[in-house]
């Protein structure tokens, strides 16, 4: 597996592994011990990027990357999340009060079973707290040795250079992909002016971009897609097979699936980005990871840059949009 650097040096798998769906949103969801050894035959395969949330479940997810990173911590880079208020087990708001982070960074070391977090997002900006104090506060986490590198997550461009100003920015985690293309036009320029890396979720559209979801797919009771009008609008998904098609093309030419077109068009925009496709199956983690060796060419991305495709349909429902730092 070829490697990537974000930023302050922090030197990744190409493609790293997200694991919300080992334990939320996307059912049915895996029995622990085939997520563990999931995780292990990602490690064996050269995956050395790990990402996890206190909210993904909320609290399973870590233990789930805890339990089966362990025997390899040393090899590996974990990322999670602090930013929401969790103390009755369910989520009930944003919350990055200095005290949250710290109570949130000793309860997730437990529950990872390590004695620091390589990669430490805010998962939300919380717009009660000002961002340089959530900055301040896990630039002292690193100085106690407790935190390697700070990330933030579907942050604004002011919110990320006011946060960069007190404690460097490794990484933004953010959706991405060729369905979703609205940080081309500030914040990844942002990222590069300051050196940040990019950590795409969502490479594959939630799915969608593999190819395996049509206009009559219908999804599991508990599905977070049954939330999101991209696919809870039949005329949106239909529209948006346009995207599939494109991809279906290409990967056709090239010998490749669509899901690795997809994950090859992300890869190339900049060398240092590095996306995290979610998976619960092995066949789907061993495809998405060949795609770090599909080469697209001038004339390939050209096709997928510039075709007269728009998606159709919002990317989050309402509710879920209004967490979304502007």
């Amino acid at each position: 597996m070829q490697t990537r650097t974000l930023g302050q040096g922090l030197e990744v798998s190409a493609l790293g592994l997200g694991c919300m769906g080992m334990s939320q949103s996307f059912p049915p969801i895996p029995e622990r011990s085939d997520s563990i050894a999931l995780i292990r035959a990602a490690v064996e395969r050269g995956v050395t990027f790990f990402d996890t949330a206190q909210v993904y479940g909320p609290f399973d997810n870590e233990e789930i990357v805890g339990e089966a990173l362990e025997p390899v911590r040393d090899q590996v880079v974990i990322a999670t999340k602090f930013g929401f208020e969790l103390s009755t087990g369910i989520s009930t708001g944003t919350d990055s009060r200095p005290e949250t982070i710290r109570s949130s960074v000793d309860d997730s070391l437990r529950r990872l079973r390590t004695d620091r977090i390589d990669l430490l997002y805010q998962h939300r900006v919380d717009p009660d707290v000002p961002i340089e104090d959530v900055a301040g506060t896990v630039k002292q986490l690193i100085e106690q040795g407790k935190v390697r590198h700070f990330g933030m997550s579907e942050a604004g461009v002011q919110n990320i250079r006011r946060a960069h100003a007190v404690q460097p920015v490794t990484a933004l985690q953010s959706e991405y992909s060729l369905w979703w293309r609205e940080p081309e036009e500030a914040i990844l320029p942002t990222l590069e002016e300051l050196g940040i890396g990019f950590v795409p979720f969502s490479p594959l559209g939630k799915g969608f971009l593999t190819g395996a979801i049509d206009d009559k797919t219908e999804f599991e009771s508990g599905d977070f897609r049954n939330t999101i009008p991209r696919f809870i609008d039949p005329d949106a998904r239909r529209a948006n097979l346009a995207f599939v098609q494109l991809v279906r093309t290409i990967a056709e030419r090239k010998g490749a699936t669509p899901a690795q077109v997809a994950l090859a068009w992300v890869l190339a925009q900049k060398p240092w980005i590095v996306p995290i496709p979610g998976t619960t199956k092995l066949h789907r983690l061993e495809e998405n990871l060949a795609a770090a060796e599909l080469e697209l060419t001038e004339d390939d991305l050209r096709s997928l840059d510039h075709a007269p495709i728009e998606a159709q349909g919002a990317r989050y429902s309402e509710a879920n949009q209004r967490m979304i730092d502007r």
